[in-house]
């Protein structure tokens, strides 16, 4: 697998030293004298450009190597010391004792956030927002050890990971929500549980049902495609709104328990990206217990994690009219709303939102 497979980095140039000016002079020049067959007018250029080329090359900085998957970690199968550079957003956790191992159980696998172990770190991670918004910059003047590996970390979509230009070519991995990611870090999972012999429709079924569909927007823009859908099913289907963008914000403590009270929850992405499936649908729709309607990815992607009759696709429907109509009927029809609930006889969620817990996970890696 080639580094930075990340769909941000399609559009940064793999190469970061441009041809300047002066160079392309002296190749002009030097085609001249190819085509007037001035013998020491090419000697003269050939030798200066050789120079020219030399010195350009060793004062600039050094290409990281492309590795291959295989070459994941495999410069230590015992310990991997992983620096983080900066805390995402500025909030630090604490990394007192061996945190990796006692929280998360990853052996060998020392987490630190002290610059000054820069010189003894396998791994420096670097998150994204703080780099292209200026708050922190890379350590290129600083002496890089042989070996060590840069790490590029986000959890933004694309559309919204800022420019990235500059910034491909100082990295060997991408680590990110895609699964196609060198370390994938998602927003959540479903984790197999014991089975449980009560299958029936009222026992996986959540109650107190008062609400056609609700909604949780803190970020509202009339250009997302998300907001042109919601204004049309709210004409088919009462929707209920809440968030930071609107007059009834809700507290983390009052977040699920009011969601509970939904058949539907819209889990629409600020964006339209691949894998990229955030809390809306693990946290707001699943642990919330209401049907995630998504709006997201293609739904070949929302069931490479979940189960094809867990959630609804907008997509699914010729119409957003279509789709409200198919809500509407969903809510009296109490068996067939049920089977959107199958998954809980054999999954339980599990959210991934500790920074630690995701970093830790980077040596999970190192035998693969």
């Amino acid at each position: 697998m080639q580094p930075l497979n990340h769909e941000s980095f399609r559009h940064v140039p793999r190469l970061k030293r441009t041809l300047p000016k002066w160079l392309i002079h002296w190749i002009s020049t030097m085609r001249i004298c190819f085509r007037k067959k001035m013998t020491f007018c090419v000697l003269l250029t050939s030798s200066s450009l050789i120079s020219i080329f030399s010195l350009f090359y060793l004062l600039s900085p050094i290409e990281p190597m492309d590795y291959k998957q295989s070459d994941l970690f495999t410069f230590s199968s015992t310990n991997v010391t992983i620096l983080l550079w900066h805390w995402p957003f500025g909030k630090p956790y604490s990394l007192s004792a061996d945190v990796c191992l006692e929280q998360y159980g990853y052996h060998g696998c020392l987490l630190v956030d002290n610059r000054s172990w820069f010189l003894r770190a396998d791994l420096v991670v670097f998150h994204n927002r703080e780099l292209v918004s200026g708050q922190q910059r890379l350590p290129l003047n600083s002496s890089r050890p042989p070996g060590q590996r840069w790490v590029w970390m986000s959890l933004e979509s694309p559309e919204n990971s800022g420019n990235l230009k500059g910034l491909g070519c100082h990295f060997s991995y991408v680590m990110t929500y895609r699964r196609d990611a060198d370390i994938t870090i998602p927003y959540g999972e479903l984790v197999p549980k014991e089975a449980n012999n009560d299958s029936t429709v009222d026992a996986r079924l959540p109650m107190n049902k008062t609400f056609q569909a609700c909604w949780v927007v803190s970020n509202y823009s009339k250009r997302h495609y998300r907001s042109t859908v919601y204004k049309q099913l709210k004409k088919v289907i009462n929707v209920k709104v809440y968030g930071k963008a609107t007059k009834n914000p809700l507290d983390a403590e009052s977040l699920l328990p009011t969601i509970s009270h939904c058949y539907f929850y819209l889990a629409f992405e600020n964006s339209i990206s691949r894998d990229y499936i955030t809390e809306k649908f693990w946290r707001n729709a699943l642990l919330g217990g209401a049907v995630p309607v998504v709006l997201g990815p293609p739904r070949e992607q929302y069931e490479a994690v979940a189960p094809k009759d867990s959630f609804i696709h907008v997509d699914d429907f010729s119409s957003i009219n279509e789709l409200g109509e198919f809500l509407k009927n969903l809510t009296v029809d109490k068996e067939r709303y049920g089977t959107y609930f199958a998954w809980k006889h054999q999954y339980s969620v599990k959210l991934h939102t500790d920074w630690r817990e995701r970093l830790c996970s980077i040596c999970s890696h190192r035998h693969k």
